[in-house]
């Protein structure tokens, strides 16, 4: 399958720039516009024994891995709340579950420790821009994808030498990424080792080109695209995306009941108008479209 990016990152940097002047300091994006609706929650629900959705109904609650410093996707706000595009698909497939939003039990989930806390079940799944692929399959199973990213870099927005990835060998630029990333995977081929700087999370990547340590940071569009809106104008991104990266919902491997619920709550969400809802009052502030729930793969 052909995985295509659905955002135009020209005209989203140029939305992301009316944004950052309306944004303070203190109020992320993602957290600070229109709330997200309150997700459907399912009354009486009835599962077969013995399947995880039925475990997760009696119980009502789940735990619930995702990103706290992801502006857009998952960043906990000043109050602790969590807000972003991750968080409401969570709270939509909880919901189907029968459980409110109030009974989710969040967990921070950096990527170098998402197949970790899956196999310990530490949580029930994985919401985190985590991207599905094979190395990961041999760990975990997906539900989804239930959106489509692609790879860019940011960097100073005074930096007229970076351009895209095909510039950074021969500028000798420092790039930073996050351990266990397939961005850090994926960066190796337009650079040399010494050049690669990583980190446990995004956030001080942001915070090291802020300094000057490093000069560009890459990941995913849509994650770079929630730091350039809230850094007042610093940071820009640059290049078209170089790499096509769906973000599934990591579960325990072999769960095939388990994500295959989780295909029918998203596609439910599709139908109803609830993703579209939860993209528009999320990430959709900072991007120029709506994305459509893309072709779900099938469980294994």
């Amino acid at each position: 399958m052909r995985w295509k990016s659905v955002l135009r990152i020209g005209a989203a940097v140029s939305a992301v720039a009316l944004i950052s002047t309306a944004c303070g300091e203190q109020q992320s994006i993602g957290g600070g516009g229109e709330q997200a609706p309150e997700p459907e929650v399912a009354q009486d629900t009835q599962f077969e024994a013995g399947t995880t959705m039925a475990e997760l109904s009696e119980a009502g609650r789940i735990r619930i891995g995702t990103k706290f410093d992801q502006p857009l996707f998952g960043q906990r706000t000043l109050d602790g709340e969590l807000v972003g595009f991750d968080t409401e698909i969570g709270r939509i497939i909880a919901g189907g579950l029968g459980i409110a939003p109030e009974s989710i039990e969040w967990t921070e989930a950096p990527s170098a420790q998402r197949e970790d806390l899956i196999e310990r079940g530490d949580v029930d799944m994985v919401i985190a821009t985590y991207t599905i692929n094979d190395a990961r399959k041999e760990r975990v199973s997906f539900a989804g994808p239930y959106y489509e990213a692609g790879q860019t870099l940011m960097v100073r927005s005074d930096n007229t030498d970076i351009t895209g990835p095909e510039a950074l060998r021969a500028s000798g630029a420092r790039v930073c990424s996050v351990t266990g990333s397939t961005p850090s995977e994926n960066i190796r081929e337009y650079i040399d080792e010494g050049q690669l700087t990583l980190f446990d999370t995004y956030s001080q990547c942001r915070d090291a080109l802020g300094n000057g340590q490093v000069d560009a940071v890459t990941t995913d569009n849509v994650i770079l695209l929630g730091y350039v809106a809230d850094s007042d104008g610093a940071f820009k991104l640059v290049g078209d995306p170089f790499t096509e990266e769906p973000y599934g919902i990591g579960i325990t491997k072999g769960d095939v009941t388990f994500c295959e619920f989780i295909n029918e709550q998203l596609t439910q969400a599709q139908q109803s108008g609830a993703y579209a809802a939860a993209w528009e009052a999320t990430a959709g502030e900072a991007a120029e479209e709506t994305p459509a729930l893309p072709e779900l793969a099938p469980c294994s």
